[in-house]
């Protein structure tokens, strides 16, 4: 099957500028949100503290979750809808043995101030601070630890230019996807780790593709036609399966994000941004890449035989 015709020729190449502008800008914006914010909004997985998931049985307003928890613990808790109606998750900063027998004293204390007798806790997690930043500084070496192994394992397989331009495809990814999060305010915890790392996955599959063709026709041409055109053929010969193959897995992640509930939502939202960039990226980022340090290294070697001569 077959969504674009044989012998198509858009010139993703001759845009490559524009695009290029495109992702920086949207970069730009994402990194400024992150500076606004004073940096990603952690989840208790890296923050620490206490999470709460309460179910109500009666329409309530957060304000009033918020006041009636002031009687419960120090400090500002969040509160924030989760899943169904009227369930919610209030979030605390406190995470120590002081907080025992917690989960009878929220719903007392609920109950008593909504009128509600029978609020329900449905879970109770707490993290401590230490633990936090340990969990905090492992995710962010295991992305590094992937990035780092991507770009060894394309330069082995294909050259360093090719594992170059993949891993500037994954970081422009990664670094787009923790933009948009924090533009939306959404939290950031061990499963947005766990969507990044899909996201990384993801995203390489797709330029492998690509850079096999392009290996596949520079051999064809023994090497001596131009890469600019090379490059661009590539991208539309293998266009139909980039199309296929990320319109069938974004119509899954769209009903999980859809229907999955709150439990998911954060993962479905982040590979729901993930797979559109990560497509993106493999027609305009990882095989400009490519061209352009092909370019650079090829202007490089006039200017030295010009300079010895």
């Amino acid at each position: 099957m077959e969504l674009i015709r044989p012998g198509t020729t858009y010139d993703f190449i001759g845009k490559r500028k524009i695009f290029f502008g495109v992702s920086l800008a949207v970069i730009l914006v994402g990194l400024a949100s992150l500076v606004v914010h004073g940096g990603p909004r952690y989840g208790i997985d890296f923050a620490g503290g206490t999470l709460i998931q309460v179910k109500f049985h009666k329409p309530v307003d957060t304000q009033e979750i918020r006041a009636a928890m002031k009687d419960v613990v120090e400090g500002q808790a969040v509160v924030q809808s989760f899943g169904e109606a009227d369930e919610y998750i209030i979030q605390l900063e406190q995470s120590s043995e002081a907080l025992e027998g917690l989960s009878k004293r929220v719903r007392d204390a609920l109950g008593a101030a909504l009128g509600d007798d029978s609020v329900e806790v449905r879970r109770v997690e707490m993290v401590g601070p230490k633990v936090g930043k340990d969990l905090r500084q492992k995710g962010l070496t295991a992305l590094l630890f992937a990035l780092g192994a991507i770009l060894l394992y394309i330069w082995w397989r294909f050259e360093l230019r090719f594992g170059l331009g993949a891993v500037a495809a994954l970081f422009h990814d990664v670094l787009i996807t923790v933009g948009v999060f924090s533009l939306f305010n959404k939290q950031f915890d061990l499963t947005t780790v766990a969507a990044l790392l899909t996201i990384i996955g993801y995203s390489l599959n797709d330029t492998i593709v690509v850079y096999d063709r392009i290996r596949e026709n520079m051999k064809k041409t023994g090497g001596r036609g131009d890469l600019a055109t090379i490059v661009n053929r590539s991208i539309n010969e293998t266009l139909s399966r980039t199309v296929l193959t990320s319109g069938t897995t974004l119509l899954v992640v769209i009903a999980l994000f859809a229907l999955g509930g709150g439990v998911i939502h954060d993962f479905a939202f982040a590979m729901l941004v993930g797979i559109v960039v990560g497509t993106y990226s493999s027609i305009y980022i990882a095989s400009p890449v490519v061209l352009a340090l092909e370019q650079r290294a090829h202007h490089r070697k006039g200017g030295a035989a010009a300079a010895r001569a």
